[in-house]
């Protein structure tokens, strides 16, 4: 006879909690709220509760469990969640989460489509995409995720449910989670979110005497105070409040007939003290030895597996035929002891993971071991071949027999399956598990497994530190060439962290283990590992001569190729692309075009992507267009590869930045730049941020600029790759918008100066466009130096051409050549067509020395100049324009006055345009000589302009007007 309570007992506070979060996630307030407390105190119960009350006010609900099993299977929880809402639902068709279709597919399989190839998403990749899903299905009424027996989940699923309760605050989300108090990382995380004020945690305790009075109550269906005072007492000191014990134990004494109905009332048999089971494993023992005899060792067999299980390995290893099996598994069901599992039609679970406990221990411990070699040999020998979930439990079964070194092996293939397939996290679990397991001669292999797994796993330190603790081999043995592979994958994964010591140390023990002449694929790997380290800053190795690196680095693609190691290979090939630039970018395409090949050959999704990336890429440089980066980023979002999706973000939003689509680059900075740091894309994010500070600087907006660059330099941008852009294509271009060409120059000689000292394969940072036009105008460079500077490859890039152009022009126009000077000019045009800023800023640079040489339209292209700058808010600019104009001896349009131009407070006092254009000028606190230079009047008018100015503001000095000048400097709408 089943005793099981239709209420809640004793858990009122609990029940207010959960109402109190559903309530909040309606008004799209975010809770994250975790039950923490023993097997049986009734967790589940609540969780239960909760679905219910979710149902009831149209919330969506989605809800999983942990396996009890020991088996370690990433995102289990997860998948069952998904599963119980879109099983019979089918794919979300929401637009919204159209991207993140194939990330969410690895916990929904169905929903990859079948031409799209496999794409191993990272843990935060996933993290996002599910977030994402929850915020869509929670849009109209909030959204409710239940996950229980956090404590027996993977470290995939533990990260997974970190980075969602540390985002979910102004999200439609409800988080519940349940867990045992035992430590391990479900605990470690509920307790730093709940010291970090991410969730909230309710400790759940026993209930107490008078709830367990009304528990029983409920259970029997009468009221409290008709229980027999005897069976209160034994109940309470056998359960100790736990309410699954409690009813257990109930259900024994209903079953025995010590507790009977009798003519309306319940009477407790007299019987001894000890005749009453003395814990929940005697109680199990009794029922068992009521079932018949193939139903209890059917149960102890299942007991065996775990407390799920599957109906295709029960029946391995017990050889019971279908009719049998399926008729021994209804009498187990109607026995109330396990149950068809919802999320997997093929699996049956315990009522309660204490029961399979309950049942396995009520066993001696050698027939228990008994039982499990026989289990463990049945499934190995079965015929079938066992998936890494199999491994690991034949691994559970075998320790569970007392064989650890066959565990050992099997939990440490299952671990490397599990890396192969990029569930880094599990992989490191269970190759932790076996590594102490292990025989001495496996434990070294299991190590270096362990080593990889820590390293593609996020954990640098820790591979590398089990790494150092290998014991000596010989060198140029089997088994050094299988630890130098090793140090080669350590290598990668410090080169990607921009772990530039780390990474060599790594390749000097690879090359001491390999010896002077390794075998060709390792011998390429080592090249291509090496030759990306050389790019890193602060590296002191240098590549060789650049056609010897292209070289050795194309010989070594080619050898990868040759050996099978195509991701070597797309390595190999990535790098070529970048060396080959300095050839020209026709090469550098021609590369990246075998990249893509060879990744499409060999169902290589995410090299494949990187190469249409790096495709775009070069395309946008080399005329503006960006069709092919949009196609790239098609590609990346089809795939699911959202770390590959953001750095097109950032490529795409430079894009707008240069072609004045203002708009469109904040969209796709505000967009992206904050998920890139979510998701642990920190170059896309730096990216994002210098593309943010750009747009500033191209704005004129210079304290927008500053304080953007400000979040660059926090986000490590000032030791990464992007320094030459920052000095260059951000700060110099803002410094020319300041009309401060002395200020500019500086930026882009110290662009010059890094990219000297470090390689770089950026080249919109001035060294081959802007700086050169500068340096002529300033009379500072011939044609010589001009000449030298458009022989490089950087020189065809769109954005550099059209600087070129006007330095040609400039110089033909100081040579006489007019006829040329125009020429040159025309294709200037063309070339400047898709960079509207810089178009009219080079209009404004030029006009100068065309109006001193005597060629060109001076005057048109001032005027030109001065109407885009004065629309765009640019005073700086719109003001050297005018006064250029004047000393021209050309007539300046008055925009109203130039009134609309003065702030309203500087406006009240009286403050003049003229006076204003003055003004502007202060915050850089230059001399009379400057600011008359620079407006065309004199020094006189200053003199009156700035007596003008201290009245009228009130301010007691010149320090203190430029002081209020750069305080009250209104950026540009």
């Amino acid at each position: 006879m089943r005793a099981t309570s239709p209420v809640i007992v004793g858990r009122d506070e609990e029940i207010g909690l959960l109402s109190s979060a559903l309530d909040a996630v309606r008004r799209r307030s975010g809770r994250a709220l975790f039950l923490l407390g023993e097997a049986g105190v009734g967790k589940s119960r609540l969780v239960g509760e909760c679905a219910y009350r979710a149902y009831g006010l149209g919330m969506p609900v989605l809800r999983g469990r942990a396996t009890s099993t020991g088996l370690v299977v990433p995102f289990r929880p997860l998948v069952e969640a998904l599963s119980s809402r879109f099983r019979a639902a089918g794919t979300p068709t929401d637009p919204e989460l159209t991207p993140y279709h194939p990330a969410l597919a690895r916990l929904v399989p169905e929903w990859r489509k079948d031409a799209s190839p496999g794409y191993p998403e990272t843990v935060v990749e996933l993290a996002e995409a599910l977030l994402r899903l929850l915020s869509v299905l929670g849009r109209e009424a909030g959204c409710a995720i239940l996950l229980e027996d956090l404590h027996d989940c993977d470290t995939e699923t533990v990260a997974v449910v970190e980075y969602v309760i540390d985002n979910l605050a102004d999200l439609p989300i409800l988080l519940l989670g349940t867990l045992r108090p035992e430590p391990g990382a479900a605990l470690d995380l509920v307790r730093s979110a709940e010291r970090r004020h991410c969730a909230a945690v309710r400790e759940m305790g026993p209930l107490d005497d008078a709830q367990v009075r009304a528990l029983t109550g409920a259970c029997l269906e009468s009221p409290p105070e008709e229980i027999p005072e005897a069976v209160h007492r034994r109940l309470t000191e056998r359960a100790a409040g736990n309410p699954y014990l409690l009813e257990v134990l109930l259900a024994d004494l209903l079953d025995t007939g010590r507790l009977r109905r009798t003519d309306g009332e319940w009477v407790a048999a007299d019987q001894a003290e000890d005749s009453v089971p003395s814990d929940i494993v005697r109680s199990w023992a009794r029922r068992l030895k009521r079932l018949d005899e193939p139903v209890r060792d059917l149960l102890l067999a299942s007991a065996t597996l775990g407390s799920q299980f599957s109906v295709t390995v029960l029946q391995t290893v017990t050889g019971f035929e279908d009719r049998a099996l399926f008729t021994h598994l209804r009498s187990a069901v109607e026995a109330g002891v396990i149950a068809p599992d919802g999320a997997a039609p093929d699996r049956y679970a315990f009522r309660h993971s204490l029961t399979a406990e309950a049942l396995i221990s009520s066993l001696a411990p050698a027939e228990r071991a008994s039982l499990a070699r026989r289990a463990a040999a049945a499934i190995e020998h079965s015929g079938r071949p066992l998936d890494e979930n199999g491994r690991q439990l034949v691994a559970s079964l075998q320790l569970a027999a007392g064989n650890r070194a066959d565990a050992a092996l099997q939990f440490a293939e299952a671990g490397r399956r599990l890396l192969a397939s990029g569930a880094y996290g599990s992989a490191v679990v269970l190759l932790e598990r076996a590594h102490p397991l292990a025989a001495e001669a496996d434990r070294a292999a299991v190590a270096e497994s362990l080593a990889v797994a820590r390293a593609q796993g996020g954990d640098l330190d820790g591979a590398l530190a089990l790494a150092d603790a290998l014991p000596p081999i010989p060198a140029r043995s089997e088994p050094a060439a299988r630890r130098g592979e090793v140090h080669i994958e350590l290598a990668w994964a410090a080169v990607m962290a921009e772990r530039s010591a780390d990474a060599a140390r790594q390749v000097d023990a690879a090359r001491a283990l390999l010896g002077p002449s390794p075998p060709p694929g390792r011998r390429a790997a080592l090249v291509v590992v090496e030759g990306h380290l050389a790019l890193l800053p602060g590296h002191g190795q240098r590549l060789p001569g650049p056609a010897d690196a292209r070289r050795t680095v194309r010989e070594a693609a080619e050898t990868a190729e040759a050996q099978g190691l195509p991701v070597v290979a797309c390595q190999g090939w990535q790098l070529l692309a970048l060396l080959l630039r300095e050839e020209g970018f026709d090469a550098a395409d021609a590369a990246l075009e075998r990249m893509l090949a060879l990744s499409t050959e060999h169902a290589l999704p995410v090299w494949r992507v990187e190469a249409l990336v790096r495709l775009g890429a070069n395309a946008f440089m080399r005329t503006g267009d960006a069709s092919r980066l949009v196609s790239a980023r098609a590609a990346a979002t089809e795939l699911g590869a959202l770390l590959l999706t953001r750095t097109v973000d950032g490529l795409l939003a430079m894009n707008a930045v240069l072609g004045a689509r203002w708009q469109e680059a904040r969209e796709i900075i505000d967009g992206s730049a904050e998920a890139s740091a979510r998701v642990g894309n920190l170059s896309a994010h730096r990216y994002l941020l210098l593309a943010g500070a750009t747009m500033a600087a191209h704005r004129g907006r210079r304290q927008e600029m500053d304080r953007a660059l400000a979040a660059f330099r926090r986000a490590g941008g000032e030791q990464s790759l992007l320094v030459p852009l920052q000095s260059g294509l951000c700060r110099a271009f803002g410094a020319l918008l300041d009309e401060d060409r002395e200020r500019a120059l500086s930026g882009l000689d110290a662009a010059l100066a890094w990219e000297s000292d470090h390689p770089s394969y950026f080249y919109l940072s001035g060294r081959y466009g802007l700086r050169p036009l500068l340096r002529v105008l300033a009379g500072e460079a011939d044609r010589a130096e001009l000449a030298q500077v458009r022989a490089s490859s950087g020189a065809s890039l769109a954005w550099n051409r059209q600087f070129l152009e006007l330095a040609e022009a400039v110089l033909l126009g100081r040579e006489g050549d007019a006829a040329g000077a125009a020429g040159a000019m025309a294709s200037f045009d063309v070339s400047s067509a898709p960079f509207p800023v810089a178009r009219h800023l080079g209009l404004r640079l030029v006009a100068e020395a065309a109006g001193t040489d005597g060629w060109g339209e001076p005057v048109a292209w001032l005027r030109t100049a001065e109407e885009f700058f004065y629309g765009a808010g640019v005073k700086p600019v719109a003001f050297a324009c005018r006064a250029a104009l004047r000393q021209a001896g050309a007539s300046v349009t008055q925009h109203r006055g130039g009134w609309d131009l003065i702030p309203s407070p500087l406006r009240t006092s009286g403050v003049t345009p003229r006076e204003y254009e003055v003004f502007v000028l202060l915050p850089e606190r230059p001399g009379n000589q400057q600011i008359a230079r620079r407006l065309s009047i004199s020094p006189r008018t200053v003199e009156k302009h700035m007596a003008s100015l201290l009245s009228k503001t009130g301010r007691a000095d010149r320090a203190a007007l430029c002081e209020f000048a750069a305080e009250c400097a209104v950026e540009p709408v």
